[in-house]
């Protein structure tokens, strides 16, 4: 769901899209050097973990370019970050810019007073307002107002396939929920696994819940959910998806065991490429887990991807995405007018510049930002890239991963409450009166 992986996870697996990046452990945060982090200037804290050696490029190339206007990088793992960031932000003492997720973390600083309105900033700078991703910068719009730029890659959720299971089963990836269906008992008949998931990490559950309730009552269903609507979680829609996904593992459409394979450690994605399974529903990291465990796999041509199937009858439209938006870049409220002008010239102009696009592309990052076709022609796996780009540009409602999008308890709730349902110890009426339960604390 930076979230899908949910931000949660994404904190310890630091992903790219085409490879990635490793995390080693410690708690405190450390300078960029003499490049970007010589001590004075704007601080910004970010991620050790996705989108660095971006960061510390840009860093550098800005100082050079900006010597009285200087941005100080610190980066930090993500283990400790968010409670680091919470304390200093508390205190009034955190960052110029700081990284996060949008969502519901950031409504929170939002509702502190804690975080700049960047509102006005972006509307008299129309040329750099309009060359994000509508769909994205609404994971950090509260209430209307802007509270954040995106500052990396997209990061929707796909089905990956094996060519070669679905080519044997004589099938083609699913349009339609009913194609799924059908497709489940074709790969049975051959004794074919269906579909692998990781679902002893919980969060694999949700890409399911959040694609089937888009799909079924659309964007709105969800937006009742996180207005804390009450009774939002026995809406129609929910329990229609909740039913479907019963449905679905009542049919042995997930491997024999998914409920005890890991996501963390690219088991599942193993379970695809090796031939244990045949298709895989999961973020655009995904395909660097692949890339990474199987080269020959991806390289001969036998990895196929396609979107979430439509569900006849759904309200939702069938080009809307769920996964991680993107991270984004906050200012805080508390920086002085100095470092808020210095921040604010970086983030127009320092974010997404030519080579800041260059080197998220040169990473496997796709930035959600306009008019990249001709330079993602030119990049490594452009098939795959230009795909992500297309699918997320294309997309009327780009959902940010629940988890991430509500607060955090009941971020957590959710996980519990999904993970009980896929292993058939509550029902689906259960799973909606808990839901609304939990919502009402």
């Amino acid at each position: 769901m930076a979230t899908r992986i949910p931000t949660r996870v994404l904190m310890t697996a630091g992903v790219a899209v085409l490879a990635l990046t490793a995390t080693a452990c410690g708690s405190s945060g450390r300078s960029t050097g003499s490049g970007s982090g010589s001590g004075d200037g704007a601080l910004v804290w970010a991620l050790t973990q996705g989108s660095e050696a971006t960061f510390r490029a840009s860093g550098t190339e800005w100082n050079k370019d900006h010597p009285d206007s200087k941005v100080n990088y610190q980066f930090f793992q993500n283990d400790p970050y968010k409670q680091k960031l919470r304390t200093a932000i508390g205190a009034g003492n955190g960052p110029v810019l700081f990284e996060n997720w949008g969502g519901g973390a950031l409504a929170d600083y939002v509702k502190a007073g804690k975080v700049a309105d960047l509102t006005s900033d972006l509307d008299s700078n129309p040329e750099w307002k309009n060359s994000l991703f509508p769909s994205v910068l609404k994971s950090a719009t509260i209430d209307g107002k802007v509270y954040g730029v995106p500052v990396n890659g997209v990061q929707p959720v796909v089905f990956y396939y094996n060519k070669d299971l679905l080519q044997k089963a004589g099938a083609q990836p699913p349009k339609t929920w009913d194609d799924l269906l059908a497709l489940v008992k074709k790969l049975k008949a051959q004794g074919i696994a269906p579909i692998s998931m990781g679902g002893a990490s919980k969060w694999p559950d949700l890409m399911w819940l959040e694609y089937l309730v888009d799909r079924v009552g659309g964007p709105d269903t969800f937006a009742n959910i996180a207005a804390g609507k009450k009774g939002a979680w026995s809406d129609p829609a929910v329990l229609k998806a909740t039913e479907m996904i019963k449905q679905l593992v009542d049919a042995g459409g997930f491997a024999k065991g998914f409920t005890s394979v890991s996501a963390d450690a690219g088991q599942a994605e193993a379970q695809v490429y090796t031939g244990k399974a045949a298709m895989i529903l999961q973020g655009s990291w995904g395909y660097g887990t692949i890339a990474t465990g199987s080269p020959k796999f991806v390289s001969d041509g036998k990895l196929g991807w396609a979107g979430f199937p439509a569900v006849s009858g759904g309200k939702g439209d069938p080009t809307n995405i769920v996964g991680n938006t993107a991270n984004f870049f906050s200012l805080s409220s508390k920086a002085s007018a100095k470092d808020k002008k210095t921040a604010l010239s970086y983030l127009k102009d320092g974010v997404y510049n030519d080579s800041y696009v260059g080197s998220l592309l040169s990473n496997g990052d796709v930035p959600p930002v306009k008019d990249l076709d001709a330079k993602l022609k030119t990049t490594k796996n452009a098939d795959w890239t230009t795909y992500v780009y297309s699918l997320t540009r294309g997309a009327k409602s780009f959902q940010l991963s629940w988890d991430q999008a509500l607060s955090p308890s009941l971020g957590d709730a959710l996980l519990t409450h999904l993970d009980q349902l896929f292993l058939g110890q509550i029902s689906p009426q259960q799973f909606c009166a808990q839901m609304d339960q939990a919502a009402s604390k």
